[in-house]
């Protein structure tokens, strides 16, 4: 029986809890708690200079996780694909001048200890979210895990690719809905707010949700956040950059460093509503 059918004997009710059980990124700082988490930065590492200036913004409001892709899956190859081991390091240095951790993805199996050695959240994309062997390799480790849904998966498959990693033990997972792929062209996705109540009633997994992507429009991000953190997401993954007009990649929905503490201000009254605070 799938994860989903089993719903239909189940209690509204029973449904209603959060199983949410939080995932310890630090002593001192988890996700999945009463503070909804923001994980801000640009869509890809493009130089120091432009990482520091995203790291020190964060930083500057109260951020504790930087985001940023040192590889970077695109779906023209002659596209920016990032730069790789020099990105990780540039991550790691600016991270660790300003306090703050660091999430960005691993793509394939032999990237794994690399990109674990510098973050302290892998990333896995919706692109690899069936990628079993990719699944059980960082399934092998401690380390904390944010696993984005797949545009073209449903809610079933998303929860048993999360099942592929704690099956090796590793059951530090966030899962991460990115907006799925419908009729629909006026957005890049559509943003499943559905997906992220069910998927906190379904797992005992934080839920974090990415409206970058989702929206691929840079004025709807905000609007898309306000609505995921209303639905229960446990955190926010956002693209800030310093020139988005001059980004490497997905600049349209980039927002720049200046919008965020309006950013901040505006999610922050919706977490209050719902008694948590956003940081």
């Amino acid at each position: 029986m799938s994860i989903l059918s089993k719903t239909q004997t189940t209690s509204p009710k029973s449904l209603s809890a959060s199983l949410t059980k939080p995932v310890l990124i630090t002593s001192d700082f988890a996700v999945g708690s009463s503070n909804v988490v923001l994980m801000a930065g640009p869509c890809s590492v493009e130089s120091y200079a432009q990482t520091r200036a995203a790291a020190e913004a964060v930083a500057r409001i109260g951020g504790r996780v930087l985001r940023g892709g040192a590889f970077k899956p695109r779906t023209a190859p002659d596209s920016f694909q990032g730069l790789g081991d020099e990105g990780l390091e540039i991550l790691r240095d600016v991270a660790d001048e300003f306090g703050l951790l660091v999430i960005t993805e691993a793509l394939a199996v032999e990237h794994v200890p690399l990109v674990a050695r510098y973050a302290d959240i892998i990333q896995l994309g919706s692109r690899n979210m069936q990628h079993y062997p990719l699944l059980w390799a960082v399934g092998k480790l401690e380390k904390p895990v944010l696993l984005k849904r797949g545009f073209m998966s449903t809610i079933d498959e998303w929860l048993k690719a999360a099942e592929h990693i704690s099956s090796r033990g590793n059951t530090n997972i966030m899962l991460c809905e990115r907006g799925i792929r419908t009729f629909e062209t006026a957005t890049r996705n559509t943003l499943d707010t559905n997906g992220i109540a069910l998927a906190k009633q379904l797992s005992p997994y934080p839920v974090i949700a990415d409206p970058s992507h989702a929206t691929g429009r840079a004025d709807l991000v905000l609007p898309a956040a306000r609505a995921a953190v209303a639905a229960g997401a446990d955190g926010l993954l956002v693209e800030f950059h310093p020139d988005p007009a001059n980004a490497l990649s997905d600049g349209q929905q980039s927002l720049p460093l200046t919008a965020l503490p309006h950013f901040v201000e505006e999610v922050g009254k919706i977490t209050a509503v719902f008694g948590r605070n956003f940081t």
